[in-house]
């Protein structure tokens, strides 16, 4: 038989995998013809990193060394700034990567086949499902109720012998709500001590809401808590990379037996210290974006808007039928916009022509 006759053996993935759902990343605006083009589909901090932070980047030139694989430098930036133990930081590429540590650790396909169960909230990050399933664990999706927010009683309803971590996200992406301290400490302690729970904050720089949860207080009084951040958004350093979780040494040691080495570049780890250093800019520079959020909820509310409260930087129209006519009309008028199917269509907080553009846009689809 010649080598052409001989059968070629099909190449199949894990099963899981056809039955992943696909993680659509936000797309830039088309270009349309006398206007500039922006991006509101990503929840992208619309800024360039601090100047300082551009000149660490630029003056990195140990890349053919392989970074420091705990970040020791970081932590210990972050250990100062937050008032933790550096020990209690484990970093990873961006705060997904750090949940993938997480369900690494916790969550996944027993020794007798049985998965174990991660409960989230939904519609939420659109990552957590992809992330659950691949690591062989069974997704236990909760409606979100009808203003964006969590509803906790189902998530508290929907705890069985299997669950093993349950995931809060807040602020909410894509529907906008944080959970308040008292929800989050009373969600708490309905929940099993032997259930992870992590706190999902990758926008809590932008939290305004006094009420708002802060889980750097609450980690320490319970030992099943872990809380999940980001440098992507505030410090707009999403193109680098790097996250963080906080948690209890019982937790970190085996988050760091699972986590990727040197998934964390040391030019992300020197632009990140660089940020820190001057966190009273990057965070002057959030408020001008919180400011121009306000503006943008002011203005689809006196259109007549009903939504979910936004407490990140972007805010949520559930559009239903409408979300991907909305998209279309904004691509029209260069704008790239997020639709979720028939459920909405979140819209990042962007330059101020991007959001003035946006609400002009919004007035011809009020429900």
């Amino acid at each position: 038989m010649s080598s052409e006759e001989k059968s070629v053996p099909t190449l199949r993935p894990r099963p899981v995998v056809d039955r992943l759902p696909r993680y659509a990343a936000g797309k830039p605006a088309a270009p349309v013809p006398g206007l500039e083009a922006f991006k509101l589909a990503s929840n992208e901090n619309p800024l360039a990193p601090l100047p300082e932070v551009l000149t660490a980047i630029a003056e990195q030139v140990a890349i053919n060394r392989y970074p420091d694989s705990v970040a020791t430098k970081l932590r210990e930036k972050l250990g100062e700034y937050l008032g933790v133990p550096a020990d209690d930081i484990v970093t990873g590429a961006g705060s997904l990567g750090g949940l993938v540590q997480i369900l690494s650790a916790f969550a996944g396909q027993n020794d007798d086949g049985k998965p174990d169960e991660v409960i989230y909230a939904w519609r939420s990050f659109e990552a957590y499902p992809i992330c659950v399933q691949t690591t062989g664990a069974a997704s236990v999706a909760v409606p979100v109720l009808a203003d964006g927010r969590h509803d906790l009683d189902g998530m508290i309803a929907a705890i069985t012998d299997q669950t093993k971590v349950i995931i809060l996200c807040t602020p909410n992406n894509p529907t906008g709500p944080s959970l308040t301290k008292a929800e989050v400490e009373g969600f708490l302690a309905r929940v099993p001590a032997h259930i992870l729970v992590v706190l999902d904050e990758a926008y809590t720089e932008f939290v305004r809401d006094p009420e708002a949860v802060d889980g750097i207080q609450l980690y320490r009084s319970y030992p099943n808590l872990v809380v999940l951040r980001t440098f992507s958004k505030a410090h707009g350093l999403a193109n680098l990379r790097v996250g963080y979780s906080v948690s209890q040494p019982h937790i970190t040691e085996s988050l760091r037996i699972v986590a990727t080495p040197f998934a964390v570049s040391t030019l992300a780890q020197d632009a990140a210290v660089v940020s820190l250093e001057n966190i009273d800019k990057v965070l002057a520079r959030v408020e001008e974006l919180v400011q121009e959020r306000n503006r943008v909820v002011a203005g689809l509310k006196k259109q007549g808007w009903d939504f979910p409260e936004s407490q990140g930087n972007f805010v949520w129209l559930p559009l239903g039928e409408r979300s991907q006519e909305f998209a279309q009309a904004a691509e029209k008028q260069a704008l790239s916009v997020r639709a979720f199917g028939v459920e909405g269509v979140r819209v990042s907080i962007g330059e101020v022509e991007a959001n003035s553009r946006f609400l002009s846009i919004a007035k011809d689809f009020v429900q």
